[in-house]
């Protein structure tokens, strides 16, 4: 048997702890050591580890002394914390040489992105973010054959993502701003943008868009309107008020033909000539780990890399900074 991979966990919350379930109980993972400032998120996820089997991880309050605690009986690290933190943790996990699975957002900057790739290049450690969308395999088999030109040339997106978003969360930290890094957009439409951003297979140009708090301190609605270097067109609306629910509509529109597909990779449509194939439905991921350990092993193509988030941090940025000079179109530099 191979030896186990050795897990810390930085960021014990209800995420965190609905994984762990699962990965208490994998051959490869032993869980060593996990990190929350909150004492009783702490010890939901031991609880977890210990009912699934697995041995008693070590507990600290600090990531930091962790990671200096444990760095030698470490080889991966699993981030989940509220958005504003995970830049700063992400680059201290790849500095401190190890491999990092992180949840999305990635960073809530440009900056901080450039910082973690900075980061992981120096050390060669292998960092994945862990949209669901992106280690979808409907989309990165729409990937694959994009790139590979059986849809011809890519002419406009038109992507749509709502939920109940204002009531879900209210109260919530993904709705106070200086920990979010943003509202609505950033967190449920994040999976709209990544989406995009990954079969567009092009950086953004320039962005226009607009922001409506609906109240809240933080977006509820956006609107966004881009050109990509690659030509492309691309409208993204984003309503985070509405009646219980949520969903997505995301559509490419090619020379060759349409495809439709959801932010999260669990459905899609693609129709060419005037031919519409039927709807292929797959289960969205509960159980991501599986995909970072095959991206580790080199044996799946890291469709959640450093150079994915840095191209979602600049349109993210460049969203932000258009819809507060209400809606003046931004420049992307390259």
């Amino acid at each position: 048997m191979s030896k186990k991979l050795r897990l810390g966990v930085i960021g014990a919350g209800l995420k965190a702890a609905e994984y762990a379930a699962s990965w208490a109980m994998m051959p490869e993972i032993e869980f060593v050591a996990l990190a929350d400032p909150v004492f009783s998120s702490r010890q939901r996820l031991i609880d977890v580890c210990v009912a699934a089997g697995a041995a008693e991880p070590r507990s600290f309050d600090d990531y930091r002394e962790m990671l200096s605690a444990c760095r030698d009986d470490l080889d991966i690290v699993y981030v989940s914390t509220p958005h504003a933190y995970h830049g700063e943790q992400a680059a201290a996990v790849a500095e401190a040489g190890l491999d990092l699975f992180l949840e999305k957002p990635m960073v809530t900057t440009v900056a901080e992105a450039e910082r973690l790739i900075a980061a992981q290049k120096r050390s060669g450690v292998t960092v994945v973010t862990a949209f669901q969308g992106g280690l979808s395999p409907l989309v990165i088999d729409t990937r694959k054959r994009a790139l590979a030109g059986e849809f011809g040339d890519l002419i406009a997106i038109s992507g749509v993502i709502w939920e109940s978003w204002a009531d879900n969360y209210d109260g919530h930290w993904k709705q106070r701003p200086e920990i979010s890094g943003g509202g609505f957009m950033f967190d449920t439409g994040a999976h709209m943008m990544n989406t995009v951003c990954l079969l567009a297979d092009s950086d953004f140009d320039s962005v226009s868009a607009y922001m409506n708090n609906h109240g809240k301190k933080v977006d509820i609605a956006t609107a966004v309107s881009a050109r990509l270097h690659n030509g492309a067109l691309a409208t993204l609306t984003a309503a985070g008020e509405g009646p219980p629910g949520c969903a997505s509509y995301i559509t490419f529109f090619y020379s060759k033909a349409i495809v439709r597909i959801d932010a999260w990779g669990g459905w899609r449509e693609i129709s060419v000539g005037r031919t519409s194939e039927p709807r292929e439905e797959a289960e969205i991921l509960g159980n991501p780990m599986k995909n970072f350990l095959a991206i580790r092993a080199g044996t799946m193509e890291n469709t959640g890399s450093v150079e994915m988030g840095l191209r979602f941090a600049r349109l993210w940025d460049a969203i932000k900074e258009s819809a507060a000079a209400d809606g003046v179109p931004v420049r992307i530099a390259g």
